[in-house]
């Protein structure tokens, strides 16, 4: 297995700069695994493809508005990039600028006054362990800014369509983007025929983006995020299964926040050890680095919902081991030839 195995020729136009309005129109591409039969729908008509008993796992994460702007004593402009949180003061951050050492300080300034931020640590490449002079996630609403992936360059006019609709705990530096899809009337209807409803937690981090460079995949350093998934869903999770009814995961997040629990409820690593109806999801809350390579068997997700992927990236090689390389990168051409638009903002999958 190589990397180069995941890559595919995409056109810049099929890249989605602005997001569909309203929410649900989007484009919908149902690909059955087993037959490798192809739908073309809207995504408002993802409810003709779930039935009564089925159970829908979303990711609740909020993006945090984590881009702010700083300034040297001399007046120079420092961008912050807010990614991780330690504690109250102390914030994982990528920082813009030279001369910025451990020891130097910037300010940002807010409410007429100025918010001291110190560098404490060089962490790797740009990445810089600060700590802020006073809590910093108050003053979010009036000078942080929603980071954009690298590839969309108009500016967002509404910061909100690039948070889901049921995005509750902040805590992500990127959109858990298959849920951009779902509106709230789209969701009642979906309640309303019997499928239910579960969240999980996980923080999406920038590293979501980051290529993978190494030739053998295997080789990678996945990236570390955090994530709960708790007893109320655990429970549905639990009921789903011993009902014969299918879980479906949200996104490439909830997919890893429910694999990860998986691999842990039925012993991690150990492949030959799959859920019975009569297994047992419990509650779980830490960071996951799962890494789901061709190969891997699922133990939880029978379905699941997906934007179409960066080439040679972890997500694109997630997808191709729940639904085969071949067939992805078959069904990422036809895409393609049919106009669908790709990436954060883009069109949606449904695999089944």
């Amino acid at each position: 297995m190589k990397t180069s195995d995941f890559d595919y020729h995409l056109p810049e136009s099929s890249i989605a700069q602005t997001p569909a309005e309203p929410r649900d129109s989007s484009r919908l591409l149902v690909l059955n695994r087993g037959s490798g039969k192809i739908e073309h729908r809207f995504f408002r008509d993802v409810k003709l493809f779930l039935r009564p008993g089925d159970l829908l796992i979303l990711n609740q994460t909020r993006v945090i508005p984590a881009r702010i702007f700083a300034k040297k004593e001399s007046g120079g402009k420092v961008e912050l990039l807010l990614l991780r949180k330690r504690d109250d003061l102390t914030w994982e951050s990528l920082v813009g600028g030279k001369g910025l050492r451990v020891g130097k300080s910037v300010f940002v300034e807010v409410q007429n006054k100025k918010i001291q931020v110190e560098i404490l640590e060089i962490l790797e490449g740009s990445e810089r362990l600060i700590k802020f002079s006073e809590p910093i996630e108050p003053y979010f609403s009036k000078i942080g800014n929603v980071p954009l992936p690298p590839y969309i360059h108009e500016k967002l006019t509404d910061p909100e369509r690039y948070q889901t609709v049921f995005a509750k705990e902040t805590g992500s530096a990127a959109a858990p983007t298959a849920g951009l899809h779902f509106t709230p009337e789209l969701l009642n209807e979906i309640k309303n025929m019997g499928v239910k409803i579960g969240l999980v937690t996980l923080h999406v981090g920038l590293d979501t983006f980051a290529p993978v460079n190494e030739e053998n995949p295997e080789e990678h350093k996945i990236h570390t995020e955090w994530c709960e998934l708790t007893q109320e869903t655990a429970d549905l999770i639990n009921e789903t299964k011993r009902n014969g009814g299918r879980v479906i995961a949200v996104g490439t997040t909830s997919v890893r926040t429910l694999e990860t629990v998986g691999n842990r409820d039925s012993g991690i690593g150990d492949e030959s050890q799959l859920p019975t109806p009569n297994s047992q999801i419990s509650p779980f809350i830490g960071p996951t680095s799962i890494y789901i390579l061709p190969g891997y068997q699922f133990k939880v997700v029978d379905a699941m919902i997906t934007n179409f992927h960066l080439p040679k990236s972890t997500l694109i090689m997630l997808v191709s081991a729940f639904t085969g390389r071949e067939k992805i990168l078959e069904t990422y051409e036809t895409a393609i030839k049919e106009g669908y638009r790709f990436y954060s903002f883009g069109d949606a999958m449904f695999i089944v």
